[in-house]
């Protein structure tokens, strides 16, 4: 019998190995080199099944936009799989579903990013596919045309719909105004109108190139050989010709403000806490992480109990953690209905301030480091969970520590550890507030929290 990728896909994933389950395991061994042109290689031998993925990510994201054309990256990343090489883009996708693989594009503000998996028989025809993805990508003018105006319409569609899955752009643009994080990595319905495919050439023609590649593998291959295809595949795929950004940190903001973003008979009122957290690299990572779990990462998370399971007030409640280069927002995210907005809002502030005032006993610590290390296996399980955790961590500079020594991290963090953790979440004082909702229903009652700037949904940006 013949096996598809997809069949053992399943397997892979029901086949878990014991080493991985462990709490206390470590990366598997994997080897690292350096091609002549800069791109890093990543390779990791994993024979348990007949499969081989790739993590790709090519340096500058939406970082790298140019200004006015927010949104170019992820753009181009969509128009990349739409036809590359000697394949257009029908061609191109049959291709793939044939071969019974999987090959997606996307970006991100870091990078652009490219995840394949096929069979490892099909080796060198998905080395072929990805090359010609990031090297060779065809830019086909009816398929820029499509790919353009499917994300102006999903952008509209959104905000006549159910606007939640905008809030958190809102929530950036208004957070870091005038700083890059404040730019939308996926533009908005006015930067996207901009984009000309004269203008995405050229920004494929300076942005890409070998020295900004990362490029993961993990599968069923001898290292030895994949790397030499490899680099017969990448190795003279010249450096980008433009300079990469330099990003500073955005300073933490004091006092409150308030967007509302009027959308008029709206019966729910969507709603953003935010103010600037911390970096992808730092230190107290373990810690944030298990207050995150505790405050607002898990169903029974202090945000979630209030706000879901007692009051009734929301269908959820979450707080997140954003890292980035720079520091990412920390942020309290929900939605209520219309003439709850006040109550909701006081209420998840009213639990912030508890998270400040009696932080996370002892039991409520204890509680988070098991779950949080029961979550860790199972997102290292498969080879594509391995080859981007790969990739990701080459692109932040950080070691296979934070990896090896997860759990010891998680199991040692202390009390002290704990407390001073908490300083991740904002004083309710300080605090970014960004509102969806029928605005001559709630805007009265919202001024209570600081000043307040107006927009309404239908405006073509996400920013005043």
């Amino acid at each position: 019998m013949r096996l598809s990728l997809h069949t053992l896909f399943f397997t892979a994933m029901f086949a878990i190995s014991p080493s991985l389950l462990a709490a206390g395991s470590a990366m598997p061994a994997f080897e690292r080199s350096v091609l002549a042109n800069g791109a890093e290689v990543l390779l990791m031998e994993k024979h348990d099944v007949p499969l081989i993925a790739i993590s790709a990510r090519v340096r500058g994201g939406s970082l790298t936009d140019p200004i006015g054309q927010e949104g170019t990256a992820s753009l181009l990343s969509e128009l990349m799989q739409k036809g590359a090489g000697k394949r257009d883009a029908k061609t191109f996708a049959e291709t793939v579903d044939g071969a019974g693989g999987r090959l997606n594009t996307g970006s991100s503000f870091s990078a652009l990013e490219l995840n394949a998996e096929f069979l490892s028989r099909d080796a060198d025809l998905m080395l072929e596919l990805v090359s010609d993805t990031l090297q060779r990508p065809r830019l086909d003018a009816a398929e820029f045309e499509k790919v353009r105006t499917l994300a102006i319409q999903s952008q509209a569609a959104a905000k006549d719909g159910d606007p939640r899955a905008l809030i958190g752009d809102y929530g950036y643009a208004y957070l870091y105004k005038g700083h890059p994080y404040g730019r939308p990595s996926d533009g908005d319905e006015t930067s996207l109108k901009t984009i000309t495919l004269k203008s995405l050439g050229d920004y494929y023609q300076s942005q890409l190139g070998g020295d900004r590649l990362i490029i993961a593998v993990v599968g069923d291959f001898k290292a030895a050989e994949m790397k030499a295809k490899i680099e017969k595949a990448f190795g003279s795929w010249k450096k980008a010709t433009a300079a990469m950004p330099t990003i500073t940190a955005k300073q933490k903001e004091t006092g409150r403000r308030v967007l509302l973003v009027d959308k008029p008979g709206a019966t729910q009122t969507y709603f953003w806490l935010a103010n600037v957290g911390v970096n992808r690299a730092d230190p107290e990572r373990p810690a944030q992480t298990l207050v995150n779990t505790v405050f607002g990462g898990r169903f029974t998370s202090m945000l979630n109990t209030e706000l879901r399971i007692k009051s009734g007030l929301s269908y959820g409640a979450r707080s997140s953690l954003d890292r980035l280069d720079q520091a990412g927002p920390a942020t309290i995210a929900s939605y209520t209905r219309t003439d709850a907005t006040v109550q909701a809002i006081d209420l998840a502030i009213t639990t912030l301030d508890r998270l400040h005032k009696d932080g996370i006993g002892p039991d409520m610590q204890a509680s988070a480091k098991n779950y949080v290390l029961g979550q860790f296996p199972p997102t290292l399980e498969t080879g594509p969970q391995m080859a981007s955790k790969m990739s990701e961590l080459a692109l932040f500079n950080i070691g296979r520590d934070e990896v090896d020594n997860y759990a010891k991290s998680i199991r040692a963090t202390t009390p002290e550890q704990f407390s001073k953790a908490v300083a991740v979440y904002p004083d309710s004082k300080d605090l970014v507030i960004v509102l969806i909702g029928d605005a001559a229903k709630i805007r009265e009652s919202v001024k209570k929290y600081g000043p307040v700037t107006e927009m309404k949904i239908s405006e073509p940006r996400f920013s005043p």
